[in-house]
């Protein structure tokens, strides 16, 4: 590929949520004295730390992060807009180091960073306001029922249980008159960089285990709070999110707080499969445990000397 940026290489590391990405990807700035841009739809938002496991503050001093903590929770912020700013620390980030690192759950994400997205209409906001009310008020089935008259090739092949995805198609369909599928060509777009993809993995089990302990430690360390102070925005969609949906219905009193943890346990659980049923997708990806940082630095030294 001609124009490419000698010796800059994007090391991307992906994983479902509690395997240890953060940690390992301090280990890995810290070994090629570089940075971190965080690719998570819901750790650049303000006011959700706790909720969305984002790196603290010691963590940040350790390490500088990129694309943390910078949009209130009313914002609206799409994939696109993730890989504009992101191409952009980026550009930055690569007049300073030879390696950069990328790191998240948000499958999507990555890949508008990586490979671009399809070309979609802007659409009016109020659109996605009217259907992000429609699944407080109705739940997703009915918007999934939708989805398939309108656009019954996606309705076959989208995740069920991902509301996010679900809009997005209803939305463009909603705007454009036409199929979501129709728009989309999954075309890459070349990059002036090369890139490198690591992937978490662990023991079912212990995954589930690491995720459940999670959970308890964000109520110890004030997640409830944390809700509360979020409840009034209750409707943006930052806030269609594993762990404060659950918290809502407990303020609203539809159950007690110990189904609340129940229920964002296993949710959590749940939205850690899907992100595995995308990532394991993608055939770039190279598989390791997370504590094998010797073996991931062997294997990114030999693909960066290529």
């Amino acid at each position: 590929m001609s124009g490419l940026l000698p010796n800059k290489y994007l090391i991307v590391v992906v994983g479902p949520t509690a395997v240890g990405k953060t940690s390992l990807c301090i280990q890995l700035a810290q070994h090629y004295r570089t940075e971190i841009i965080s690719a998570d739809a819901r750790q650049c938002y303000q006011g959700m730390a706790i909720g969305t496991a984002q790196p603290t503050t010691q963590e940040r001093q350790v390490v500088p992060h990129h694309l943390i903590d910078f949009l209130p929770v009313q914002a609206s912020y799409s994939a696109g807009m993730f890989a504009r700013d992101a191409l952009r620390t980026l550009d930055k980030l690569f007049n300073k180091y030879h390696h950069v690192i990328l790191t998240g759950g948000s499958g999507l994400y990555i890949k508008a960073v990586c490979e671009g997205l399809d070309s979609m209409p802007l659409v009016d906001p109020k659109i996605r306001e009217y259907l992000n009310t429609r699944l407080q008020q109705e739940g997703l089935a009915g918007l999934f029922q939708e989805l398939a008259g309108r656009d019954p090739a996606y309705h076959q092949i989208v995740d069920r249980h991902n509301p996010q995805r679900i809009i997005r198609a209803l939305e463009v369909c909603i705007a454009t008159g036409q199929p979501y599928s129709l728009l989309r060509n999954n075309s890459p777009v070349a990059r002036l960089f090369k890139f490198v993809k690591i992937g978490l993995l662990l023991d079912r089990q212990v995954l589930y285990e690491r995720i459940n302990q999670r959970v308890d430690r964000m109520f110890e360390q004030g997640l409830l709070e944390e809700a509360t102070a979020l409840y009034p925005y209750q409707g943006h969609h930052a806030l269609q999110t594993v762990g404060y949906q659950e918290l809502f219905g407990y303020l609203k009193g539809h159950y007690g707080q110990e189904e609340a943890i129940s229920l964002i346990k296993r949710n959590t659980r749940r939205y850690a499969k899907r992100q595995l049923t995308w990532f394991r997708k993608d055939q770039a990806i190279q598989w390791f445990q997370p504590g094998d940082f010797e073996g991931i630095i062997d294997y990114l030294n030999k693909v960066i000397a290529q």
